[in-house]
C-alpha cells in the first residue's frame, strides 16, 4: 500500500500539538494560573485594549466562557472593562498595571520554555513550519 503522507503529517501534527499543549499547560500552572486566564492576559499584554469579541477570536475561547474568565480576572485586579464611546454595545477590556506587572514577571519564563522546545530547529525550518501550517490552516478555513 502506498504511503499516505497527508495522513502521516496529520498524525504527527496532532501528536506534536498535544505535547506542546501539555508543556505549556504545565508551565502556566507552575505560575498559579489556568491556561484560559493566561491566554487572555497574554493577548491584552501584547495587543493592548480589545473588545471581548476580539479577545475571543484571538484566544479561541467562545464568548460565553470568556465572560466568566474575564470576570474572574477583573475581580483579581488584573484587567478592567471600559465602555466604548462610539458604540454603547461594545466593551473594551484592558490589562491593569497589576496584570502588566504579573505578565512582565511570568511571560519571559513562559517564552523561554517554548524556545527550549524549538532550540534544535533551525530558523529556516521554523519559517518553513510557519508557512506550511498557515497553508494548511487557510485550506481548512476555506472548507468551513
Amino acid at each position: 500500500m502506498r504511503d499516505n503522507f497527508s495522513l502521516k503529517a496529520f498524525v504527527v501534527l496532532m501528536k506534536a500539538s498535544r505535547t506542546l499543549e501539555e508543556i505549556t499547560k504545565k508551565d502556566i500552572s507552575s505560575h498559579g494560573m489556568r491556561t484560559s486566564d493566561f491566554t487572555i492576559l497574554e493577548a491584552l499584554y501584547h495587543k493592548g485594549r480589545q473588545t471581548i469579541r476580539q479577545i475571543s477570536e484571538a484566544v479561541l475561547i467562545n464568548t460565553g466562557s470568556i465572560t466568566y474568565v474575564i470576570d474572574k480576572l477583573e475581580n483579581k485586579g488584573l484587567l478592567e472593562r471600559s465602555n466604548c464611546s462610539e458604540d454603547r454595545r461594545a466593551v473594551y477590556i484592558q490589562i491593569t498595571d497589576k496584570g502588566t506587572k504579573l505578565m512582565d514577571e511570568i511571560f519571559p519564563k513562559h517564552q523561554k520554555v517554548i524556545e527550549e522546545v524549538f532550540e534544535d530547529v533551525s530558523e529556516e525550518d521554523k519559517q518553513i513550519l510557519i508557512d506550511v501550517l498557515k497553508q494548511v490552516g487557510n485550506k481548512g478555513e476555506n472548507r468551513k
